[in-house]
């Protein structure tokens, strides 16, 4: 008998479902080979610093900076209250710890994701109580379809040469916790004035402020200059019309109105001749395949709402429901064993599309490169077909799958003509360019719209009149503010921001770790940037705050805004994971410069950055607590029960994600019902398809666990 770990439930009814297991028991599932359980994601986390010493439950300068000699775990906290064990990690940590000392149990399968924080969640939990004594091996896959699982369970290999891709695990999490715990601390009480949210410090946290703080710079700095065009119209012998815009070798824009006035009186009435003519037949390769670098940029910025934290959690669950290949990867190519799979997978897909017979699977090395695969493959669909889809999964997986089709689609080709007409006595020339699409290719699969501009057929000398001319005024526009797209383009490439997307020396850079983050970290950097209140988002664009710019103004440990230093710091975490550098000489790299940074912020003489106004409203009883009958308070961060630090868990949250997602928040009218009458009529909530309905909504404890859960009913229509 083996025992499997996965990573989720989901994923574990996966693995389950592959090897046609079906007992489901509390905690696990059983077979006549397998026993299969699963985590909630981290089970265990660091040691709080007051874990370590009492004195540091009181925030105090004297009390940094502050570095654990050895760094211990405990089983994860209590969302709601931080001062509690989490009842279900807790009970399903015992149910793992019992099945892996089962006397039947001959060897343990970690089944994570194939990735660090992965290995790091399989290892906290498998080896918890020190040395293993049975043998560990690692199940290593990109999907979860049931080929994959069977033919993974094959070729597992053994857990110990997953040492260096645990290391850099450890080394993110210990650096993290260590620079987020001190410079937190220290610079809380050093530059916030009244209680309330902590300044949020981070290594990753402020290099992303600091690259949307430099573009809104950019943009205030940015000195409009006017310019202006001559753009005349033609006429050939045939009586066909074109234009052409005024150029002398240094482009079309000209800073002196009145020259191009003297050009314009000198033109009137001249003949004209096309001294050249270039006409050249070009091809257009699909985009690439996507990283979740790109997926996110390419959703965020089509589709209004969405933000990269969404994308990544939509393919997530597209991931577990065994759709789509694993999500978090930084490649945009396939490895090359994986060519009979894809093929496999690519006739799946194109047996129904009406293009289908232009659909030709080919071994190139735009798709299959090893060169360019780091850990993971490029995002593609797995062999599975959905049944079944939320409109936001629909909008993920239509995106993959659209994107990996087009790469076997024929490339797309256009017909370029450029013609250069001169006048007589002008050393300037006139350029015209056309283009019209000769083969949609590709571009079929999304019906994308290439725009067309004809220009009349025409011969080289031949003589053409002008018949009108004008002269237009512009002004030159600052750059653009930084988008959810924009700003993961430049984290992905360490602020080495690039147009060509198949730049060689740019993708080095990202598949050798050189970035800002990670593809799995950098939509919850966003987010957190967002809830920390250093930037502010208006439609698409991301802008700094008041409070964010005060930051990177103020702020005096400037290397933790250097995109350089935060990329050599990722760099480094890769290179661990190759087993290219020391876990030993990271970490001490990192706990002197924490040190170092506690003691500049200690020595700054910089004034307060952010105040919070002290609250003069007392706080209002909203009703009575289900849980154990005392007042539930209109509090900060939610609707609570007035005992909450004596340990009663009930609290509906003002960002409820249950009501957020049917586009609502908790309102005092709204709990007041809902404690009163147990349940609530609530007008106005919408579906995931975007229309209205009314429900009524209970919340009430779950039987398994000491959590709350949202019912919603609906009203009996009358006469039935």
């Amino acid at each position: 008998m083996k025992l499997i770990l996965a990573e989720k439930p989901s994923v574990a009814k996966n693995i389950a479902d592959a090897l046609k297991i079906k007992t489901k028991k509390d905690g696990y599932f059983e077979g006549t080979d397998y026993l299969i359980t699963w985590a909630f994601g981290h089970l265990v986390e660091l040691y709080d610093a007051k874990d370590y010493d009492s004195k540091m439950a009181r925030w105090s300068m004297d009390n940094f900076p502050f570095i654990p000699q050895e760094f211990k775990y405990k089983v994860k906290s209590n969302p709601r209250n931080r001062k509690s064990t989490d009842p279900g990690a807790a009970k399903q940590l015992k149910i793992i710890q019992q099945l892996m000392k089962r006397p039947d149990v001959e060897a343990i399968i970690s089944a994570c994701d194939y990735d660090r924080e992965g290995q790091l969640i399989g290892d906290s939990i498998i080896y918890r109580g020190g040395r293993q004594s049975k043998p560990v091996y690692r199940l290593l896959l990109n999907e979860w379809t049931p080929g994959e699982v069977q033919q993974g369970l094959k070729s597992t290999q053994p857990n110990r040469t997953m040492k260096s891709l645990r290391d850099s695990g450890i080394s993110r999490q210990w650096a993290d916790w260590v620079i987020g715990i001190n410079l937190t601390s220290v610079a809380t009480l050093k530059y916030q004035k009244g209680k309330g949210k902590a300044l949020n410090i981070g290594r990753v946290l402020l290099p992303t402020l600091k690259i949307i703080y430099d573009r809104d710079t950019e943009i205030e700095k940015f000195v409009p200059e006017n310019y202006f065009k001559l753009q005349a119209k033609f006429q050939t012998k045939d009586k066909n019309e074109y234009e052409g815009a005024y150029t002398e070798g240094k482009g079309e824009k000209f800073k002196k109105k009145e020259k191009l006035e003297a050009i314009q009186k000198a033109i009137q009435q001249k003949q004209g001749t096309i001294v050249d003519k270039i006409v050249e037949r070009k091809k257009e390769f699909p985009p690439l395949l996507f990283n979740l670098s790109n997926l996110q940029g390419h959703i965020t910025n089509k589709y209004k709402g969405w933000t990269s934290d969404k994308v990544l959690k939509t393919a997530q669950s597209l991931y577990e429901k065994k759709l789509i290949t694993y999500p978090r990867t930084s490649s945009r190519a396939l490895e090359e064993s994986l060519t009979g799979k894809t093929a496999h997978v690519l006739k799946t897909h194109a047996a129904d599309l009406p293009y289908k017979d232009e659909i030709k699977f080919m071994k190139t090395k735009r798709v299959f490169n090893n060169d360019k695969v780091e850990s993971h493959s490029a995002i593609t669909p797995t062999y599975l077909r959905p049944k079944k889809l939320t409109g936001d999964e629909q909008i993920v997986y239509t995106a993959i799958k659209n994107r990996f089709i087009m790469q076997f689609m024929p490339i797309a080709e256009y017909e370029e003509t450029k013609l250069q007409t001169k006048l007589e006595g002008q050393d300037g020339l006139f350029i015209s360019k056309g283009r019209v699409q000769l083969a949609e290719g590709w571009k079929k699969v999304e019906n994308i719209q290439s725009k067309e501009a004809i220009l009349p057929f025409v011969q080289e000398n031949e003589t053409v009149s002008l018949i009108d001319s004008k002269i237009s005024s512009h002004v030159t526009k600052p750059p653009k503010q930084h988008t959810e797209k924009t700003l993961l383009r430049v984290m992905e490439t360490c602020g080495k921001g690039y147009k060509d997307e198949e730049n060689e020396e740019e993708l080095a850079n990202i598949l050798a770790g050189f970035s800002i983050g990670t593809p799995a970290t950098r939509a919850e950097t966003i987010k957190k940037l967002k809830e920390a209140g250093y930037i502010s988002v208006k439609g698409k664009n991301l802008e700094c705050t008041h409070l964010g710019r005060k930051l990177v103004e103020t702020f005096p440990v400037k290397s933790l805004f250097d995109l350089e230093f935060t990329g050599r710091l990722e760099k480094s975490l890769s290179d661990i994971q190759k087993g290219m550098e020391n876990k030993s000489a990271f970490l001490k790299q990192i706990f002197t410069f924490t040190n170092q940074s506690v003691e500049r912020i200690k020595a700054d003489q910089q004034g307060i950055i952010k105040e919070i106004p002290a609250k003069t409203n007392t706080e209002e009883i909203i009703g009575k607590c289900p849980a154990c009958g005392n007042d539930v308070i209109d509090a900060y961060i939610g609707f609570t029960c007035r005992d909450w630090k004596k340990g009663c868990d009930f609290i509906i949250w003002k960002n409820d994600k249950y009501l957020a997602a049917l586009r609502k928040k908790p309102g005092k009218t709204m709990v007041k019902q809902l404690l009163k009458n147990n349940k609530t009529y609530v007008k106005g909530l919408t579906s995931k398809k975007g229309k209205k309905f009314n429900a009524y909504l209970r919340y009430i404890k779950n039987k398994d666990n000491d959590y709350y859960s949202w019912e919603m009913t609906f009203r009996k229509k009358s006469g039935r």
